[in-house]
């Protein structure tokens, strides 16, 4: 078996996997979508809190699709030696590993100011709609239980809030769910950190783990453009 042919058959298959991959999350994504109930229903006791996550089924549409297309373009590209699809290949594997990297710098380099943006907007949410919408206080709700925190900077976002003029107290999360009625004395002895220092700590502690896959991830990728590109340049040159 010649290198060509070597490349080439690795190439269909890890394709064909990504191929496959690409569309169980895709199935995945369409039912959480379309019946989420009885999709919550297989995890019985459990629905309740996974009830929160349900749209992540558009977020399963979005990439079980994409990866159904680089499958199905690395995959027959290969098989047909089609140059046409392997520089489609090529191109959007290129794409997606550019905005990847620029999304990695504008996450180090600008996390600052990704606070200036996000914060009024979410202070806003807090202000207006944490007790009164259902979603956005569960939402809430299971971040700050989750990182152990308290608001977008800290307890004081909740001033004149819906919340605290209807219930006259703070969520318990501003009091680490110590005492039954969180008052604006008890949550500033507290002290309970807001949720974005949290999320940045959280991130910073599972840094390695981060960019572990990070990297394996772009080594994939890199690995596919040199393949597509190989095969590429190789059908160019038997013609």
């Amino acid at each position: 078996m010649s290198c060509f042919t070597c490349i080439k058959v690795l190439m269909i298959l890890f394709n064909l996997i990504i191929f496959l991959g690409g569309g169980t999350l895709l199935g995945v994504g369409i039912w959480v979508t379309v019946d989420s109930k009885s999709f919550l229903n297989i995890f019985g006791a459990f629905a309740s809190d996974l009830n929160q996550f349900v749209n992540v089924g558009y977020f399963l549409i979005a990439i079980g699709a994409v990866l159904v297309l680089l499958g199905f373009l690395g995959c027959c590209g290969a098989q047909k030696e089609s140059k046409c699809l392997l520089i489609t290949f090529f191109t959007l594997i290129l794409l997606i590993f550019i905005a990847e990297v620029a999304g990695a710098v504008v996450a180090l380099v600008y996390s600052s100011m990704a606070e200036s943006i996000m914060g009024p907007v979410l202070k806003q949410v807090l202000q207006n709609d944490y007790g009164r919408d259902a979603s956005a206080t569960q939402i809430w709700n299971s971040t700050m239980t989750e990182l152990k925190c308290c608001g977008f900077q800290n307890y004081t976002d909740f001033n004149s809030s819906f919340y605290l003029s209807k219930y006259n107290k703070y969520p318990p999360q501003c009091c680490n769910n110590t005492v039954s009625s969180c008052t604006r004395e008890l949550a500033d002895s507290t002290a309970v950190k807001g949720c974005f220092d949290q999320l940045l700590a959280t991130v910073k502690k599972n840094a390695a783990v981060v960019g572990g896959v990070a990297a394996g991830i772009a080594a994939l990728e890199i690995a596919a453009m040199v393949v597509a590109m190989y095969l590429y340049c190789h059908i160019d040159n038997k013609a």
